[in-house]
């Protein structure tokens, strides 16, 4: 009984991306693990962008970072 859990950040991801994703996933664990699709659970969390740090930046610094190319 798989459970997969998807963290994105809170940036306006659609129902239909969200759709996406699980059935993406729900997919790959079929291939590649042959598990049953009845039994795969996904969960997706959205995190608020001032929750989420990459490389010890909060992600908004991060992204400003790399676009000036520090």
């Amino acid at each position: 009984m798989p459970y997969i859990n998807i963290k994105i950040t809170r940036e306006g991801a659609t129902q239909a991306q969200k759709a996406e994703l699980i059935a993406g996933v729900t997919d790959l664990m079929v291939r590649v693990l042959d598990k049953s699709p009845a039994t795969t659970f996904v969960v997706i969390d959205e995190v608020e962008l001032a929750d989420w740090g990459i490389g010890g930046l909060p992600v908004d610094e991060f992204r400003a970072r790399q676009v000036r190319g520090s």
